[in-house]
């Protein structure tokens, strides 16, 4: 019985898994099945598959065809096999030649007349491929400044099926290099300067920036909450190869990437309207789960406007990913994992009727409370900056007439972050919020008459073991924006301070 092999690939979250095509021609009544657990969608390939060879001007074998797809207990989906598919049953019966097909992953959609459509994930799939040892690829052509971004495999594009059998037979070249197209220009980020007043929280977001905290803000409407969230992004510092290619997979996945923007490099910022579901905030969906908003947030920040009108389950779905940077989502095909490693910012008003004066508020205290009740004291505690707005008068104009710019702030930030980097270079961190308590108390531990003000706020109960930890990686990117080796206690006062409690 003939038989052939080709290579695809499959994914869960952002973990490719290189997945191998047998096909076999005979043995039973003419007709196409695939075995290896496929889903809805790649159960249908058969007769996109059979249309596409068949308008390529190629016959299609009229007897049994098994295709296989191992590992076969892992399910599989999507309508990326296709061209996999096609060249494994051309090449078991014997209409096409197998040397070529070794080695070489394929990826990509077939239209009914053999043309090639674009998928999702192509860059981790590749990535994928590239761990199990496969030198080639084949990708849809317009994916090719995506699939370029793997170093060490041969990526050639294709625009349709013929292109690809006429390369099996050594008749055609496809493609290496993407087409010349203009290169987007950077995304425009909104400055500082635009802000006017509010100087407590221009330094929050200076200080959130550095250190890679999360942050709350509280305050009336329109004194600025959401101006300076938005201009959180242009204060951190560019994303690194290995950022960069963390955050552009995520985004492939997702569906996210524009051909003249292949590598995402700059740090996301992601704004889900309050009343997004938890799939959409987290990730979820049938079969497999995809990734949700806090997902396509690593390495960059997410922003919760009007966040105490989030349903209080969407608010403690953050909770583990706060903590972990990394989200692991349990559903009927498998656990999909998903990063989460992003800055979270949170603002809100004070009330439901949010007065832009404090004394016009006609909330009943018990209106108030249960309000800002949604935000949690579990969620709070993982907040390591909480500042109040102050309401925009023209005393507060006129002393700062100049606001400070984004370039300034940003080069204070950077010497910060430079510092920080040195300090936890041997540990792998990258800024003063991924350094764990144990690591801060033990080796990196500050004398007593330095943490004094945090060890009587523990007595006290105003502070918890977490609050503490967080206060002290606070206080060390406050020395850090200081230009000194290590925390006061004037700098541990300050971080008690950010967290709003009282403890003196």
């Amino acid at each position: 019985m003939p038989l052939a092999r080709a290579w695809s690939a499959a994914l869960f979250g952002v973990d490719g898994v290189a997945v191998e095509i047998e096909a076999d021609i005979g043995g039973g009544r003419p007709r196409t099945q695939i075995v290896g657990l496929p889903d809805a969608s790649l159960n249908e390939a058969k007769e996109r598959v059979r249309a596409a060879v068949r308008n390529s001007q190629r016959k299609w074998p009229d007897e049994l065809i098994t295709l296989a797809l191992s590992p076969a207990a892992l399910p599989k989906g999507g309508s990326s096999y296709d061209v996999a598919l096609a060249c494994a049953v051309l090449v078991a019966a014997g209409l096409e030649p197998a040397e070529r097909l070794d080695k070489t992953v394929l990826v990509g959609e077939l239209a009914l007349d053999g043309r090639i459509r674009t998928v999702r994930g192509v860059l981790p799939a590749l990535l994928a491929a590239k761990k199990a040892c496969l030198t080639r690829a084949i990708v849809p052509v317009q994916t090719l400044p995506e699939a370029a971004l793997v170093s060490g495999l041969e990526v050639l594009g294709a625009e349709h099926l013929t292109e690809v059998l006429g390369w099996l037979r050594g008749e055609y070249d496809l493609p290496t290099k993407p087409a010349e197209h203009q290169t987007a220009p950077p995304p425009e980020v909104p400055d500082l300067a635009d802000v006017i007043g509010q100087p407590e929280a221009r330094w929050a977001l200076e200080v959130a920036a550095a250190g890679g905290h999360h942050l709350l803000m509280t305050g009336p409407p329109g004194t600025g909450k959401t101006m300076l969230a938005q201009r959180l992004p242009g204060l951190l510092p560019s994303l690194t190869h290995d950022q960069a290619l963390a955050v552009t997979a995520i985004h492939s996945i997702a569906g996210l990437l524009a051909p003249e923007t292949p590598l995402v490099a700059t740090p996301p910022f992601i704004a889900p309207h309050h009343t997004c579901s938890v799939p959409a905030l987290v990730g979820g969906g049938v079969g497999v789960a995809k990734p949700g908003a806090i997902s396509k947030a690593h390495n960059g920040v997410l922003f919760l406007d009007e966040a105490a009108e989030f349903a209080p389950d969407r608010l403690e779905a953050l909770r583990t990913a706060l903590e972990e940077g990394e989200i692991r989502l349990a559903r009927r095909d498998g656990v999909a994992r998903y990063p989460a490693g992003f800055q979270l910012v949170l603002a809100t008003n004070p009330c439901p009727c949010a007065p832009p004066r404090e004394f016009d508020c006609v909330c009943s205290p018990h209106a108030k409370r249960r309000y800002l009740a949604r935000l949690s004291g579990p969620l709070l505690d993982r907040v390591d900056l909480r500042v109040r707005m102050r309401p925009i008068t023209a005393l507060s104009r006129a002393d700062v007439a100049h606001p400070e710019p984004t370039v300034a702030v940003r080069s204070r930030v950077a010497k910060a972050r430079a510092r920080a980097v040195e300090r936890w270079h041997k540990h792998g961190w990258l800024t003063n919020a991924q350094a764990p308590g144990p690591i801060l108390r033990r080796e990196f531990g500050l004398p007593r008459n330095v943490t004094a003000l945090l060890d009587r706020g523990l007595d006290v109960g105003a502070v918890t073991a977490r609050g503490a930890d967080r206060c002290l990686r606070v206080s060390w990117t406050l020395a850090d924006l200081a230009e000194v080796d290590q925390p006061t206690a004037d700098h541990v006062a300050a971080a008690l301070e950010f967290r709003d409690r009282r403890v003196a």
